[in-house]
Parts: C-alpha cells; structure tokens; sequence
C-alpha cells in the first residue's frame, strides 16, 4: 500500500469526530428522523408537531411571532407550515381588529383531538432513545442552557 508522506501534521482540534456542530447535526437528523417515521401516520411534520405542541401550551390563540419564537422557527420558513396545517383543518388564522400586521393562529376542535396521539408519539420517541429519563432531562438541561446563551441579548452584540 502507497501512503503519500504527511506534511502536515493532525490536529487534534480539527479532527471531524472533535466537532460538536457535527455530533448536534447528526443527532438532531437522527431524532427528527425518528419523529418524522412516528408522525407519518397522524400527517404530521416534525416542524408542525412543534407548531402544535406550542399552540396547546398557550391554552389560547398565539402571534405568528410568538408561534416564531416559542419554536424557533424563522417566520419565513414557519408560514408555509401554518398555510398547510390551516388547509387541513388543523389550524385558524385571523388578522388582529387593531393591528393588521399581526396574524393569531389558534388551534381548531381536530387539532385539539390529536392530543393524546402526539403524546405517544412522543412517550415512543423517548422510549426509543439510548438514554434515561435523567440524562434526557439533562441534556435538555443543557441545551436549553446553551440556547439561551447563545440566542440572547448579549449573544447578539457580540
């Protein structure tokens, strides 16, 4: 076997498996897989999943830039999810009496009737991962942690 001579040396900080972008991407398109897989039956997306769980926390109608917020979901890409949902009943929108530019998405009585079908999807998906229910929690934990660290005030002036 013919190895052409290193040059350059490795280097421990940029060696693929030392990236965390890499390991957070790959394990966000695994469970996202996973939830996609679990969804299908209910004619769910995963991003819609995450619509809908934010409209029955609210107990009420949300903003399109609440509904952008709680999902963190840029309000380019969050519109054509509301449209479709809206289109198969899922969804209502309406502009605000007082001012135009704000549109409130509530969910509707079959929204509301998926409920406890989301909520085993989502007791399957946690069922299904390699973790306990403690290191789920903390990793969470974490993330959440580094989120709002990282999406901040301060995180946006520097």
């Amino acid at each position: 076997m013919d190895t052409a001579p290193t040059v350059h040396g490795r280097i421990p900080d940029l060696e693929i498996d030392a990236q965390l972008c890499l390991a957070l991407q790959t394990t966000s398109s695994l469970v996202t897989r996973l939830y996609r897989r679990l969804l299908d039956p209910l004619n769910l997306t995963h991003p819609q999943y995450l619509v809908l769980l934010a409209l029955w926390e609210s107990d009420d109608a949300l903003t399109m830039g609440q509904l952008s917020r709680r999902t963190h979901m840029d309000p380019g890409g969050l519109n054509p999810q509301i449209k479709k949902m809206e289109a198969a009943g899922l969804l209502e929108r309406r502009r605000d009496d007082k001012d135009e530019r704000k549109v409130w998405v509530r969910p509707t009585p079959v929204a509301w009737t998926l409920r406890d079908e989301v909520l085993d999807v989502r007791r399957e998906v946690v069922r299904r991962l390699p973790l306990s229910e403690q290191q789920i929690v903390h990793l969470r934990d974490l993330l959440h942690k580094m989120i709002a660290d990282m999406d901040g005030p301060e995180a946006v002036a520097a």
